[in-house]
Parts: C-alpha cells; structure tokens; sequence
C-alpha cells in the first residue's frame, strides 16, 4: 500500500485503517478471529487501526493482537462515550481524560497511544478544559497526537483558536462521517481541516452498510425494516442512489464496496478510509480494493448520482449537533424573561 501524510503530525499512514469497532463484542464475539482479522490486516499492509474505549473489550481485541507488534502500528483510540453507569465515566473532562486514558492504556497493552481522539464534541465541557488535559498526556508520552471526531467547522475552528491562544497542543486530525451518499463534509469540514494541517480519518464509507449492495430498493417491507433496524436505509431516494450506484459499479467492473472504499480516499483531503470488517470475508474484500483507482470519468459519473458536498438522506448515527428547531435555542431561561 501507499503511505500518506497524517496531517502535520509527521507519522505515515496507508489509506486504509483497520476500525476495529466490530471486533470483540460488539460485532464478532470470537476474540481469537478478531486477533487473526488484525493479523492479516497487518500482513496486508495497513498500518493504522483505529478503535474507542466505549466499543466493548474492542481494545482488549485489539491489544491482544499486536503483543510483540506494538512499534508496527499506528495505533489511534477514542474517548467521550459512557463506559459503565457512572455519570463522570464520560465525556471530556479533565477528571474522566485522566481515568480513560489509563484504562485504555490498559486495555491496548501499550505504554503510548499514537493518536488519542475525542469521539464526539462535549458542549458540557469547556474546550481549553479538555485541550489542558491532553496537552498534559502528550508532554507525559502517554500520547504522542491528538484528534477529534464529528466536529463541526465551527467547532473546529474554535479549538484550534483556543490552543493558539492558550500554548496547548493542537488538535491534529478530524475523523468525519464520509461517503459518496454522505458528501456534506466536503463544504466545510474538509477545507477547514486542510486549512489547519489537520488529517481527516473518514468513517462508514460503506455507508453504514448501504453501500454493501446488499438492501436494495423494494425491499423496504417489515422484515426488512426489523433485520436493519435504520431509518436511512428506507430512505427511497438514498435506496434510489445505491441502484444507480450499483448499475455504475457493475459497468466499471467492480464491486459496489470496491467503488464506494477507492471514492472515499480519492478526495484530496481525506488521510484514510476506516474500514470495519466484521469477518475475514470482509477484510479480503477491503484488501483486494487497495490498488483500486478512480478514473476522473467515474468520479464525475458519481457527481452526476450524488453532487459535490450534498447527501442523499443521513445516517442515523451522524453527529449534527444542536437541532435548530429546538426552541431553547432561541428563547431565554424563564428566570432571565423575568428579571427583564
């Protein structure tokens, strides 16, 4: 495989990482295959596998597999989610990054996280609390880069402008929803992140599945509904995208995944594609797609189905932030109406 830049950070990536979310209990709960689907990843190439503490014993999974490995990887992990019932065991502040850290640690057999992300945005936590917290963790080795995930532009920005101001560390990649029926990130988020020198680890470029081939327009009944268990899969114009999508691939003499893996690493902006198999079948098929390149007929073929920066419906699991139609948004505490 090829090697790509991660940002500024001077480490070198292959454009596929290895997401390891479905390995162990959330997804494969036979641990040795989850060990053997890291191995062979390895022996293919990737260098880069990405995982978070709130997926199961993922990190236990992925710990396991690289003893004796551990200074051939680039290893990232994610923090932010609950991990049990207790409220502080979340989120982004100092007190929980202190304790996260060391479980994950823990958990990944290592003495160092490559790149340590924060999952998602926390409004409950002030940023320059959260960027104190890691800046501490890199100057200590536990983390030799840090990132962030599902960030907005504006979110971005304001963390950025915050490490500058304050002599912390620098966020220093973005890990966004991407694929080619989830394009918006290409208006904002991927400019903003070029701007900065940011790297961008894009995740679900199968689409959370729909771009599999495997749910199919007229398909959208009961059971087919109860075995997803996801709206945007019964989004008729996003099921409408994938036959045309599909139609493509199969005129380009490829697989749907091939098409829709080698789209997501074919913008200029984007690091790495997260690729997250389940099975050894599934990670043969991302192997296979390595080599795999986009003639620039295909890829506007693929603007003509589904434009530049715009989305066909939405995956259910993508951080939009706040909904604008919510309307504390817009109205003031009942206290402050009062005292006005």
């Amino acid at each position: 495989m090829q090697y790509r830049p991660l940002g500024r950070t001077g480490i070198k990536v292959t454009p596929y990482a290895l997401g390891a979310m479905m390995l162990g209990s959330f997804g494969n709960p036979d641990r040795q295959e989850g060990v053997r689907i890291i191995h062979r990843a390895l022996e293919g190439g990737i260098n880069f596998i990405d995982t978070a503490d709130r997926y199961g014993d993922s990190e236990e999974v992925v710990g396991e597999a690289l003893v004796g490995r551990r200074d051939d990887v680039v290893l990232a992990t994610k923090f932010w989610g609950p991990v049990d019932d207790d409220v502080n065991h979340r989120g982004a502040s100092r007190r929980w990054i202190r304790q996260a850290v060391e479980r994950s640690l823990r958990n990944l057999r290592t003495d160092r996280i490559d790149l340590y992300q924060l999952h998602r945005p926390d409004p409950e936590t002030d940023i320059e609390e959260t960027l104190s917290a890691l800046t501490d963790l890199v100057r200590e080795g536990k983390v030799l880069a840090i990132g962030t995930s599902s960030m907005r532009g504006s979110e971005i920005v304001e963390a950025q402008w915050a490490a500058e101001r304050r002599g912390f560390e620098r966020f220093r990649t973005e890990q966004p929803n991407y694929s080619i029926l989830d394009r918006e990130i290409e208006r904002e988020i991927l400019p903003v992140a070029e701007r900065y020198g940011m790297g961008t680890l894009v995740y679900s470029p199968l689409a959370g599945g729909a771009l599999t081939g495997k749910y199919r327009a007229g398909q959208a009944n009961e059971n087919f509904r109860a075995s997803t268990g996801m709206r945007h899969f019964h989004d008729e114009r996003r099921l409408g995208a994938i036959e045309q999508l599909i139609s493509l691939a199969d005129e380009a003499g490829m697989p749907l995944t091939h098409l829709a893996m080698a789209f997501a690493i074919a913008h200029p902006g984007v690091t790495s594609a997260i690729a997250g198999p389940r099975t050894m079948e599934q990670l043969e098929d991302t192997l296979a797609e390595a080599d795999v390149v986009l003639s620039e007929e295909l890829l506007d073929r693929i603007d003509a189905i589904v434009p530049p920066g715009e989305s066909i419906g939405a995956m259910d699991m993508v951080y939009r932030g706040p909904e604008v139609g919510d309307a504390s948004l817009r109205r003031r505490p009942p206290a402050a109406r009062s005292a006005s």
